[in-house]
């Protein structure tokens, strides 16, 4: 299994288009064989101490996480593949990057580890 996990920089004025933006790519993933896990978006600040105080800070207030699995990186592959060729996905895009709901992204591609 592969996960990736994409860490978004939002623009906290318009999360409603962030989650128009969200709930599209949660059913095109669904639709092409991926398993999705959710979009986080950014919560209510709230206070607490840390696990480990010398090392712990605050994260960001304009952060949103979502993860979504494929069975290897060939069903990745092919999924990208099918939506970058599909006019309706290639309208959303445009879509969403004329909104600018986001204003940037990091990848990263994980495996899970159990014990």
């Amino acid at each position: 299994m592969l996960t990736c996990f994409i860490r978004y920089v939002v623009d906290p004025t318009k999360i409603n288009e962030f989650k128009e933006y969200a709930t599209y790519w949660i059913a095109l993933i669904e639709q092409n064989g991926g398993t999705h896990h959710g979009y986080f978006l950014p919560g209510e600040n709230h206070t607490s101490d840390f696990s480990f105080p010398t090392l712990g800070q605050e994260g960001p207030e304009n952060i949103a996480i979502a993860l979504f699995s494929f069975p290897n990186f060939e069903a990745y592959e092919g999924y990208k593949k099918r939506t970058t060729a599909n006019k309706e996905c290639q309208a959303m895009t445009k879509k969403f990057n004329d909104s600018k709901c986001f204003l940037s992204y990091e990848r990263s591609f994980l495996k899970p580890f159990f014990n």
